[in-house]
Order: structure tokens, then sequence, then C-alpha cells
């Protein structure tokens, strides 16, 4: 492996963009990349799948987290080891109390 890769998401300095979208599924990697100019696909290991492109001029990128903390807190700490400084988490959710609604 590349000593300047990171382990887990397979990415070293300079592929990263400072904005970061994070889908759990890898499959919506592909779908945010869309509204990307230029997207290119630049890494995928296990759930761990990366876009980047450009939004406005600006470097932006998508990178799945997989299902559950640990995985995400894997993904957001290489990224941020790279330079990646901001992290929007996008996804579904859901409720399993009647009382809760999907909105709150």
């Amino acid at each position: 492996m590349d000593k300047d890769k990171q382990y887990h998401i397979g990415l070293k300095k300079g592929d990263v963009g400072r904005y970061v979208l994070l889908p759990g599924d890898p499959k919506r990697t592909e779908l945010i990349a869309k509204f990307f100019d230029n997207a290119k696909e630049v890494a995928f290991n296990r759930e761990f799948r990366t876009f980047v492109g450009w939004i406005d001029k600006i470097k932006v990128m998508t990178t799945s987290t997989g299902i559950g903390c640990p995985s995400c807190a894997i993904c957001i700490e290489e990224l941020s080891k790279l330079g990646a400084e901001i992290f929007i988490r996008v996804g579904t959710t859901g409720a399993l109390q009647d009382n809760i609604k999907l909105s709150d």
C-alpha cells in the first residue's frame, strides 16, 4: 500500500477538498457527485467511496461512511488528516416512537 494514503479511505493529500458531504451508502456518493462539475471517482475501499468535483470553482467531495459511528469516525479522522475541514452528514432517518415526527 502507498504509505502516503490513508489506510481505510484510500486517499492522500491533494485528493481532498475542504468541504465533504457524507452519506452512509456508497451508492449515494454517485448520486451526489452528479451535482458536481467535473466529478471523478478517486477511491473506493470497502464502504468508503469518494468522488471529487467542483461547485462554483470550489473543490468539494463526497465520501460514504458506511453504517454506524465507528466507521463514520474513521472516515472523518482520516479525511481531517488530509485537510478536509467542513463535514456535512446527509442521508435518511426515521423514528421508532409515534410521538416523534420525522421532521423533528
